[in-house]
């Protein structure tokens, strides 16, 4: 028996090894990459700004100190046009600096999406996107993907120039007072121990919010989707659902204020102290002034000066727990898009031949994870190559984790699935999904065109109309498209519109579930010439001429060629070449129609008790549902 271990997933262990100086150069790394003259002009402007206010108080204290000495006006006029050119950018400078900050969150934005979105494709089985955890990441990730880079390097630049305007200040400071720019600096380290802790709560609360946000939205979209919309209405549910929508806003809420309601303490109590020194270096100045230590402008330089340490240490330090806070939830965003595939991929794969001989499932035991149960336990199976083989089997027997395998969504727990003797681990998981067509019993619906839905199957073929009207015409459903108010081009969505750039907003139209089922059927039909064919429970939503129609249908398309058809209707897999019956997670019997019939087992035992349920003109077979169905099981 061949067993393989999955590879060990990016864990949150990473994060801690990620460095803040590593995360903060891949954020400036983001928005170089993205917009780099616009981060470099934003960069040079939020720089260069931070010495603005050093400069307007040296200007305003050399203005003062010469009119008050009546200094000739040849001598007044360098500091007054340093001011003049101050003020000029002080008002210019945030003007270009907002318009080139907006280019770069724009394309920022862009560029870390693609890079979120490219990384949960790379994820070629199913794994991630059926763990809560890894969705409540993502989610996080999506939200401040968008903006958390450019707020990190933003942060940064803040920083950088909170900290030229501390230095240009405590230069200043020292000057007129070395003890007192002692004391300002001192000051600041409670205020950077209190921000520091409050940027780790504030990223706390808001991935615990993040999650809250995910239940509440689910219950929101309920209320406001039309597909939920008539068993809501018809079970009177809508005021359970609105309650439980109130309950995680309530929650979400909670944590919220709870974080703000500290936040604020701790805030006030740094304002006093901030004040208190404020007010001990004025006392200190106007003592000096009386005695003739500072001039009438050195006290303006140094209420000036204590003002613009502390304010801009404020600020500095508000930046550098923002830095932290972002930087903590950066982690989610990095989480997701450095996370490694969650199947092994082959680093040379073994290329994959047009199938030959048979695609084998040895000794295949599977479960989702090791807190569930089992769902196959040491399964064999062949599917011959251009032969058909139908599976039958109860709820819960694998069958649909059988096709999961197939299209190599999950690995085997133990075992191999071959195709032609090739393990499937070995090959690239794209070029084996290239070489199948499956239409699950779980499809989906695109808000789209119909002529989008039916070519969806195969983007080579999106723009060739002759042959999505062939695969539409193979499912039944061609002379219903032809006849939509815009045929192939019309919207199958009242959602929204047919081009929502357009100032023509034409609305959309509306199929049954039955077909849907059809258009799903029309995708997988223009997979031609694919080496295996899936049909998952192909006719379920559909009434009995249609069902007979379209198996009809299935059966010259699958003439010949290498099919797995599932179906809880025994009546039409009863023309497969092979029959295999599922049970306890392995093949409990296998045959022809005739063969299985003749043995007497499970399958002649289900078969006769649906034949006889038709034969007393039940539109279902005359037993319980538990033991003739077989919906989808996993």
């Amino acid at each position: 028996m061949r067993t393989r271990g999955r590879r060990r997933p990016g864990s949150s262990e990473q994060a801690h090894t990620r460095s803040a100086y590593r995360r903060v150069t891949t954020a400036i790394g983001l928005c170089a990459t993205a917009a780099p003259w616009a981060s470099a002009g934003y960069a040079a402007i939020t720089l260069v700004s931070g010495l603005v206010p050093v400069l307007v108080a040296w200007m305003t204290k050399l203005l003062i100190d010469g009119l008050t000495h009546h200094a000739e006006i040849r001598t007044l006029l360098g500091p007054a046009l340093g001011y003049v050119l101050a003020a000029t950018v002080v008002g210019l400078g945030p003007l270009a600096a907002r318009y080139l900050r907006g280019v770069v969150d724009r394309e920022v934005g862009l560029l870390s999406q693609d890079r979120l979105f490219t990384a949960v494709g790379r994820h070629p089985g199913l794994g991630r996107l059926e763990q809560p955890a890894f969705l409540d990441r993502l989610r996080v990730a999506q939200e401040v993907g968008k903006t958390v880079a450019g707020q990190l390097a933003d942060a940064a630049l803040a920083a950088g120039k909170s900290l030229v305007t501390v230095a240009g200040f405590l230069v200043s400071l020292v000057a007129l007072s070395p003890l007192m720019a002692v004391v300002v600096l001192v000051a600041g380290v409670p205020s950077l121990v209190a921000q520091l802790a409050l940027s780790r709560e504030q990223a706390r609360a808001v991935f615990e919010v993040s999650r809250i946000e995910r239940r509440e939205d689910f219950y929101a979209r309920l209320i406001a989707t039309p597909t939920a919309a008539k068993e809501i209405r018809l079970f009177g549910i809508g005021d359970f659902l609105r309650a439980r929508v109130l309950a995680e806003r309530r929650a979400a809420n909670a944590v919220t204020q709870s974080v703000d309601a500290h936040q604020t303490k701790v805030q006030s109590l740094l304002e006093l102290l901030a004040s208190l020194v404020s007010g001990a270096g004025l006392v200190w100045a106007v003592f000096a002034a009386h005695d003739g230590t500072l001039t009438v402008g050195g006290v303006t330089m140094f209420v000036a000066a204590v003002d613009g340490v502390q304010s801009s240490l404020g600020t500095l330090l508000i930046q550098l727990a923002a830095s932290q806070r972002a930087l903590l939830m950066f982690d989610h965003y990095l989480e997701v898009v450095e996370a490694e595939p969650d199947l092994p991929v082959a680093a040379e794969p073994v290329p994959l031949a047009p199938l030959c001989h048979a695609i084998e499932l040895r000794d295949v035991w599977f479960r989702y994870s090791p807190d569930h149960d089992w769902v196959l336990r040491g399964l064999n199976l062949c599917i011959p190559c251009g032969q058909s083989l139908a599976l039958v089997g109860l709820n819960g027997a694998g069958k649909s984790t059988l096709v999961k395998l197939l299209c190599r969504f999950y690995d085997p727990t133990h075992g191999t699935v071959l195709w032609d003797g090739v393990d499937l681990r070995d090959v690239d998981p794209a070029e084996l999904r290239e070489r199948i067509s499956t239409l699950f019993q779980d499809f989906q619906h695109y808000d789209m065109t119909a002529a989008e839905n039916i070519g969806l199957g195969d983007l080579r073929l999106l723009d060739e109309r002759h042959q999505i009207e062939v695969a539409a015409g193979k499912a039944g459903l061609h002379e219903k498209l032809a006849r939509l108010p815009q045929g192939y081009d019309t919207m199958l969505s009242r959602t929204f519109h047919h081009d929502s750039r357009s100032s023509e907003h034409r609305s959309g139209a509306l199929l049954s579930g039955g077909e849907h089922q059809r258009l799903a059927l029309a995708r997988a039909f223009l997979r031609e010439g694919r080496d295996l064919t899936i049909l998952d429970e192909p006719s379920a939503g559909l009434d009995a001429a249609s069902e007979h129609e379209i198996h009809r249908s299935i059966t010259r398309h699958r003439a010949g060629r290498t099919s797995l058809l599932i179906s809880h209707r025994l009546g039409a897999v009863r023309d497969a070449d092979r029959i295999a019956v599922l049970g306890d997670g392995r093949v409990m019997e296998e045959g022809s129609h005739m063969e299985l019939m003749r043995a007497g087992g499970e399958y002649a035992r289900l078969f006769t008790l649906q034949a006889d349920g038709y034969r007393q003109g039940h539109a279902e077979p005359a037993v319980p549902t538990h033991a003739v169905e077989a919906a989808a099981d996993r």
